[in-house]
């Protein structure tokens, strides 16, 4: 699937939510993305998984114990200050914020790809801004200020994949204003919506089209690039069969979810991506002036 135009970024806040309304989004997208199921080599419903350290509980307490911090990064956007003191009680924040969450999962790193990019999304979109291109803007130039505080720590498996394999990586995807985000998961989800699909069914596909594009780290990290190739194989074939809604797409995703488990493959830089695009997409709506399928839609 090619980038498509980012045309679903548009009509969008030009009034701020408040900080505690998006920490509760923040929160609700990843306890939204634990529980879509079937996803391949992800934690969901089945807990059938490549990680043998979590769980969808341990998930779901990571995601409530980073709610207070996600209001904190929110409070940081309405005080005035410059560029450089903000992005640095940014990543004071979400160092503390991360802490958190290993102290709340007994060390399992279950969200700090989550924790900077909505982290930085939750900030940006605490400004008041005329469109979601404008908060996304906001956040790949936090992303992109050096954070001069920071200390010196060693390299994690994602850094050190971005170096190995040559990939952009989260953090090259947030300093260019999450184009995995605004040109093929929030206009996947639309379509995906407008063709009659159902919530889960959606979400679904826009992971699988994330995941058949995105250059994941986590994979990268894990088994190299034959098997990111192998997975972004098999979730373009699950689309081209048309998806989790027909029976032959639905029999290539299980072939998907059978090698992934045995392999213990996860995409967990697509499931990053597909949180902060259910966040923008809250906050498309929240302003939207007419209801839309996802209002309609009890949330999972």
């Amino acid at each position: 699937m090619s980038l498509k135009n980012d045309h679903t970024t548009t009509c969008a806040p030009t009034r701020a939510p408040e900080p505690a309304l998006l920490a509760q989004w923040a929160f609700e997208t990843l306890v939204d993305e634990a529980l879509l199921t079937p996803k391949p080599g992800l934690i969901d419903l089945r807990s059938q998984h490549a990680h043998s350290d979590m769980s969808l509980a341990l998930m779901c307490t990571s995601a409530h114990t980073l709610r207070p911090w996600f209001e904190a990064l929110a409070h940081t956007a309405v005080q005035h200050q410059g560029l450089f003191t903000w992005r640095a009680r940014l990543g004071a924040l979400g160092r503390e914020a991360e802490h958190a969450m290993l102290d709340a999962t007994g060390g399992v790193n279950t969200h700090r790809g989550a924790i900077w990019a909505l982290g930085l999304l939750v900030a940006a979109a605490a400004r008041p801004a005329p469109s979601l291109t404008a908060i996304t803007r906001q956040a790949a130039q936090l992303a992109r200020c050096p954070d001069l505080f920071a200390p010196a720590q060693p390299p994690n498996k994602g850094t050190i994949a971005c170096k190995r394999y040559r990939v952009n990586g989260a953090r090259g995807q947030a300093q260019a204003g999450f184009p995995h985000v605004t040109r093929i998961g929030l206009p996947t989800l639309q379509h995906r919506r407008n063709a009659g699909h159902n919530e889960q069914q959606a979400r679904l596909d826009t992971l699988l089209a994330l995941i058949a594009t995105l250059d994941d780290t986590c994979l990268l990290s894990r088994a190299g690039p034959t098997a990111l190739a192998r997975m972004q194989a098999g979730a373009r074939q699950v689309l081209q069969l048309g998806g989790s809604t027909t029976p032959e797409g639905r029999i290539a995703l299980t072939a998907l979810n059978t090698v992934a488990k045995e392999q213990r493959l996860s995409p967990g830089g697509a499931a990053d991506l597909l949180a902060a695009t259910l966040f923008l997409d809250r906050l498309h709506h929240h302003f939207s002036p007419s209801p839309s399928q996802h209002d309609r839609t009890s949330k999972a």
